[in-house]
């Protein structure tokens, strides 16, 4: 599910309003009036351009790339070109189609270095990445490669509007890799493999610190301690769950193992899996 999109779509019209008005005398506003194969040559860049905006507000995404690409291909040396580049991207990221979305906003940043959008070229180019998120089932590199352009967004662009969306996109993509790590921390604790089980809750302590996965994580290494007989790393461990989580019903749970004739917190308690159905990414 995409996140801001007409958002997103009203920006990129924006951007582009001094271009759509100055079009606006040339062409007869009606897109079937332009034959987006044979006739494209003929046509002036600014109606192609125009041509390619209104096929954006009505949400003919591929007809409006083909508009945008007509101008590159026709009018390369144009002012409308550069421009056109953006769209023509922009298009592919709202048909879902982020390899090439990726690979036109790739070439608007390297050529076009100085643009007065390229915060926006940077943003767009994460948000792909960042769409092709999978659930902590599969393999996680996309979201790493996510991670990266999020935070050259916060890095290059830390006072724009981008940079604060994508810095709330950064903790979802980090929630989401630290519960892939608790999905494999569980699965080694039910194998029996205490001490792959243990690297993995350890590593969701130290390098997930600010995602909801730590409480669990913590009580999770209180049960594989106690299991191990190391009881005084047990405790240590349910002391600090404690202390950074004292309402936590993960906190209660180990105190139930510590402690005899304690009872662990009523109710099932919400797993990852149950709470990535409420994400929205």
């Amino acid at each position: 599910m995409r996140i801001l999109s007409n958002r997103s779509l009203r920006l990129s019209l924006l951007l582009a309003a001094p271009l759509w008005l100055g079009a606006c005398s040339q062409w007869d506003g009606k897109t079937a009036s332009l034959t987006p194969r044979a006739e494209l040559a003929a046509q002036t860049p600014e109606a192609l351009y125009a041509a390619g905006m209104d096929a954006l507000k009505q949400e003919r995404f591929q007809e409006a790339k083909e508009f945008f690409d007509a101008v590159e291909r026709e009018h390369p040396y144009s002012t409308w070109a550069t421009q056109a580049s953006l769209m023509s991207a922009y298009a592919d990221y709202m048909r879902n189609r982020y390899a090439e979305a990726i690979g036109g906003l790739n070439r608007f940043i390297q050529l076009h270095p100085g643009h007065r959008d390229i915060a926006y070229a940077y943003y767009l180019r994460a948000l792909s990445y960042y769409e092709q998120i999978v659930d902590s089932e599969r393999d996680q590199k996309g979201t790493e490669l996510a991670l990266a352009q999020l935070q050259e967004v916060v890095n290059r662009f830390p006072d724009s509007a981008y940079a604060r969306d994508a810095a709330l996109k950064i903790d979802l993509a980090r929630d989401h890799l630290a519960g892939r790590e608790m999905t494999i921390g569980r699965f080694y604790q039910n194998r029996g493999l205490p001490q792959a089980a243990i690297g993995r809750f350890r590593r969701v302590v130290e390098e997930y610190q600010t995602t909801n996965h730590v409480p669990e994580a913590l009580h999770r290494l209180t049960e594989i301690y106690l299991s191990l007989g190391l009881t005084d790393e047990a405790r240590k461990t349910a002391s600090v769950l404690g202390h950074n989580y004292p309402g936590s019903p993960w906190y209660q749970d180990s105190y139930a193992l510590l402690i005899d004739g304690s009872e662990p917190a009523p109710g099932d308690r919400p797993g990852f899996m149950r709470r990535s159905l409420n994400w929205i990414f």
